[in-house]
């Protein structure tokens, strides 16, 4: 039986694109909504989960943050993805007939060079691969969209340039997620361990809880904070760490952060990325 990984987005969306490079021989699930495809995974209408969680030129993904620790699934992989922008129009256009393109909003200020160069304008859309398949459809004359080359295969566009994108560092970091978590040791680059946390509420209590990770020589690569509930003094905190749970170091790190929090939940442990 064919093994399903759910992501968020139209076909030729940058997530499933990630889905293609981790998980080959999967199915790929679209959904509307993050929501939707955490629920498919809980709902078993998926194995797993793709879900974006930061980009290295746009920070964090709104809400994400959120919505994994109540998701009830656990981080068994990651994945990163560089952002190349392709412009694609319909079979036959040349690239000096296109006048406008579509595209999701934080891919047009990446490509304005490109865009600028050629004397085109572009035109915010909901969604990149989404507007792919409208032009696919309508067939607009001189109209194109900035998207991925796979969404240019799946909707029968052609390419007419690649790697428009201003600056080749625009990289998304996703998660895979599934319903059980994977504490075994894997990959050829070490373990990492993503968990969430609340402080006591007594003086100093996040420099103490920091304080176990340093004496204990445990490398922390993220730690980020964000409201619970809209309250301005319920703070929760996201942490990734180089290191597995069973380590001596990471042990003992997590057995002092232990004393000095309200809440610590480990979101999960996977084996690192070759492209961290």
């Amino acid at each position: 039986m064919t093994q399903r990984i759910a992501f968020q987005g139209e076909p030729g969306a940058y997530s499933h694109e990630a889905c293609h490079k981790a998980r080959p021989g999967f199915e790929a699930l679209p959904c509307h909504t993050f929501e939707e495809v955490i629920s498919a995974v809980r709902d078993g209408e998926a194995d797993c989960a793709m879900l974006p969680v930061e980009n290295s030129t746009y920070g964090r993904v709104a809400d994400i943050h959120r919505l994994l620790p109540e998701s009830g699934l656990h981080i068994v992989d990651e994945a990163f993805v560089r952002v190349r922008i392709s412009l694609l129009a319909s079979p036959e256009a040349n690239l000096e007939d296109i006048h406008t393109v579509r595209a999701h909003l934080v891919l047009l200020p990446q490509s304005a060079n490109f865009l600028k160069q050629h004397g085109i304008k572009g035109i915010a859309a909901a969604d990149s691969a989404g507007a792919a398949a409208d032009l696919a459809r309508l067939k607009t004359p001189g109209e194109g969209v900035l998207a991925s080359a796979l969404a240019g295969e799946i909707y029968g566009l052609d390419i007419l340039a690649r790697d428009i994108e201003d600056h080749g560092h625009n990289t998304t970091r996703f998660v895979i997620m599934a319903r059980e978590p994977d504490y075994s040791r894997r990959g050829k680059l070490g373990m990492m361990t993503s968990f969430v946390f609340e402080v006591r509420n007594i003086p100093a209590a996040l420099y103490k809880a920091m304080g176990g990770f340093a004496t204990n020589g445990v490398n922390m690569t993220k730690l980020e904070s964000y409201m619970v509930d809209g309250s301005f003094t319920a703070t929760r905190f996201w942490a990734d760490i180089d290191g597995h749970p069973d380590d001596p170091a990471v042990q003992r790190a997590l057995e002092e952060l232990d004393y000095f929090t309200s809440h610590l939940e480990i979101m999960g442990v996977y084996p690192a990325d070759r492209e961290r």
